[in-house]
């Protein structure tokens, strides 16, 4: 299966939200659940997605965008498990747009897609500003990062429907306070659903899995 890359430059913002509106109703007239996934480089979005494809794609057909300043080194790690993707370069923009993910949905089968996955451009700054068209947006912290994030970044974590905190697995070798986390999250944003997870070990992983796939049947109505 070839990957499709498109080199895309910054937009205008003027547009954004409206664009985003005609990307969601061309979503929802499809019943495909949306996910918005944000974090700092490295913190795990493409290792959710793999293990989410592996674990739900015998019951729904799952799609990607993959956004990223250069390269589509996760594009081919989503193609080599079977799922559609599309790759978007931002040449380097700092995220997504509503154009952008235009584009993308243009270049996957949405009519044979459940459950789309949006991976956007590892970034704790602007992405949150920039509605693509999304059902849920999800927030991915790291152990590794430490806990003061939501101290350093509050609207990503604010603007969030879902935060999994990953890499769980490295707890016994680092200093996060998993309490302190929690508190200035649930501070931010009372109605947020927090997942503590290893995507490496699998711990945690079956309650993401289950809440998600509820909220396919959910959207599938």
């Amino acid at each position: 299966m070839s990957i499709k890359v498109i080199q895309v430059g910054e937009k205008i913002l003027g547009k954004n939200e409206d664009k985003a509106a005609e990307n969601k109703k061309r979503l929802d007239g499809r019943k495909i659940l949306t996910v918005n996934i944000m974090s700092s480089p490295g913190a795990g979005k493409t290792s959710l997605i793999l293990s989410t494809i592996k674990q739900l794609s015998k019951k729904y057909k799952i799609a990607v965008i993959e956004g990223d300043v250069a390269s589509s080194v996760d594009a081919e790690k989503v193609n080599a498990v079977g799922a559609p993707v599309v790759q978007i370069n931002t040449q380097g923009g700092c995220h997504l747009d509503a154009f952008m993910v235009e584009e993308g949905l243009d270049n996957l089968p949405l009519d044979k897609v459940d459950l789309l996955f949006i991976e956007n451009v590892g970034n704790l700054i602007c992405p949150n500003n920039y509605l693509l068209g999304e059902d849920i947006r999800l927030m991915i912290a790291s152990l590794p990062e430490g806990d003061d994030k939501p101290y350093k970044y509050p609207a990503m974590f604010a603007d969030s429907d879902v935060v999994i905190l990953n890499k769980t697995d490295l707890q016994p070798y680092l200093d996060f306070k998993e309490k302190a986390f929690r508190q200035v999250v649930d501070g931010l944003n009372p109605d947020v659903i927090i997942f503590p997870v290893s995507c490496k070990t699998g711990v945690g992983m079956q309650e993401w899995f289950t809440w998600l796939e509820g909220k396919i049947k959910e959207k599938k109505g």
